[in-house]
């Protein structure tokens, strides 16, 4: 064999070898498109669709910390500053159907307060679609009325059960024209309290809901709203009424409400206050408010990130409430809001000043 045989054999080998190792290499699978987050604005600001599905998510809630100064609902509070810190989470979906958004909302709160005393519970828990309303949530003899004024105690006089469970339609005829119907659990009631066992706040064997029913209308800047809700355990109801004025800078209500019977208290017609609370020196209708009660109220926007708000409300059990407060927000989604109150109950010929200094941040 000569020198030329050898190199082109040489050659060829590493020609051979070269194909093998060719054939055998890995080839890199393309990356996968990344998913950027879509933004879902169809249902409001800060909604974006979850990725891979079509339906959109909103993440938001608050934090709040307050200094207390005495207790606006309670007569026999003399215990001076009280300091309470409480966060909110809450998550929204919303999905688009033959019949409509189909949403949910959830809220979960946690409470600090003065004393080491910590609480932790389910606010709302809720599903809606094509005006049903089914789950948790504050009773609609409060929040179809829009609540009271924007004072923080606004319902020193009861104005209604907040958390509990329901089924709700509400019809909206896009003309100003709007009304709401709401079967509600009996046996919940939120914060409420039962003096002397003057109201029975829940059964374990009770069958029977709560009904509610309302009905409102819009015209430019005034709205009208009535509502009324029964009790099935105490066998008695409420009426509320309420008409709404909004100038733009300046809003105020006027709210009133009837009791079917003014010696009894019921679910929607009812107190916040106890035997612990106020001196009621005969039952606990006392606490309540007899046959009526009324609520007003008024804000104007001072400037831009200022605004005062006001309250009075007054019982035909000679309960009187009145609140006034300044809220400033000096950047977006801040709130420092300093409320100061006075509350006399007549019947106890007792009476209360209490304060309030806020400060919250919304996301």
């Amino acid at each position: 064999m000569n020198i030329r045989s050898l190199l082109l054999g040489s050659a060829a080998a590493l020609a051979a070898a070269s194909g093998a190792q060719a054939a055998d290499a890995i080839v890199a699978a393309e990356p996968e498109p990344l998913q950027y987050v879509r933004i879902c604005d169809a249902y409001g600001p800060g909604y974006f669709f979850i990725p891979g599905t079509e339906t959109c998510l909103k993440v938001g809630g608050r934090v709040r910390t307050e200094g207390e100064w005495y207790d606006a609902y309670n007569a026999n509070s003399k215990n001076g500053t009280l300091w309470h810190t409480r966060a909110e989470l809450a998550v929204d979906t919303a999905t688009d159907t033959e019949y409509g958004p189909l949403k949910t909302n959830t809220v979960i709160r946690w409470d600090w307060n003065d004393g080491n005393t910590t609480s932790t519970k389910l606010l709302w828990a809720n599903i809606s679609l094509g005006g049903f309303l089914v789950g948790k949530a504050d009773s609609q003899y409060n929040s179809y009325m829009g609540y009271a004024g924007n004072v923080i105690n606004d319902d020193v006089i009861y104005d209604g059960p907040k958390e509990l469970n329901q089924l709700t339609y509400k019809y909206d005829a896009g003309n100003g024209f709007t009304a709401v119907i709401s079967v509600e659990d009996s046996n919940s009631a939120g914060d409420t309290s039962s003096y002397g066992g003057a109201w029975q706040t829940g059964k374990g064997n009770h069958y029977a809901p709560d009904v509610v029913l309302g009905a409102g209308y819009k015209t430019g800047a005034w709205t009208l709203r009535v509502i009324g809700g029964y009790d099935s355990i105490v066998e008695e109801g409420a009426i509320k009424a309420r008409v709404d004025a909004d100038f733009g800078a300046f809003k105020a209500f006027l709210m009133g409400g009837w009791n079917t019977n003014g010696d009894k208290l019921n679910k929607y017609a009812g107190s916040y206050l106890n035997g612990n609370r106020a001196a009621c020196p005969t039952n606990g209708a006392d606490c309540g408010w007899g046959d009526w009660a009324f609520w007003t109220g008024a804000s104007y926007q001072l400037t831009p990130k200022l605004q005062a708000n006001a309250q009075v409300a007054y019982t035909e059990s000679k309960i009187f409430a009145a609140t006034a407060n300044v809220a400033w927000r000096p950047v977006k989604d801040l709130l420092v809001q300093p409320e100061v109150s006075y509350t006399n109950w007549d019947a106890a010929d007792r009476d209360q000043w209490a304060g309030v200094l806020r400060f919250e941040r919304k996301f």
